[in-house]
């Protein structure tokens, strides 16, 4: 009695496609992995101490980058895949001069943490709050 109640038919005669994921889930699926697993090289590689090991998430995360390129291609040309609308160009331009800022603001901090200020900077720009520099009068 126990075996009739556990058995079962194992294929009730449904198509294998309305069984498991459509193609194009399926690929949203793959894509949204390479692209978690893209992330989790990025900070291996960025983290880790041995140059050996750096070399190897380096390699790991160029070869996911394919992948996810070549799925994400697949899945545009398929029209499995809704892009976000395309960004004008002067924001994208906007955005790139800001990090370029911000990468010479960090570079210059990281100079002046390694090796102390330069005699040949100036402080008068106003930034970290050296701009404001003047002179009390002396009093007696």
């Amino acid at each position: 009695m126990l075996q009739q109640s556990m058995s079962f038919t194992p294929y009730s005669g449904q198509s294998q496609q309305h069984a498991s994921l459509p193609e194009k889930d399926l690929l949203y699926t793959i894509l949204c992995d390479l692209k978690r697993t893209s992330r989790e090289y990025t900070t291996a590689a960025t983290e880790a101490n041995c140059m050996g090991v750096r070399q190897m998430f380096t390699s790991l995360l160029h070869s996911t980058l394919q992948m996810q390129g070549s799925v994400y291609q697949l899945m545009s040309q398929q029209y499995m895949y809704n892009t976000s609308s395309s960004a004008m160009r002067q924001d994208i331009e906007k955005q790139i001069r800001k990090h370029q800022q911000d990468e010479q603001q960090t570079n210059q901090f990281i100079n002046n943490a390694l090796h102390g200020p330069s005699p040949y900077s100036s402080y008068s720009s106003g930034s970290a709050g050296y701009g404001n520099t003047q002179q009390q009068p002396y009093m007696m």
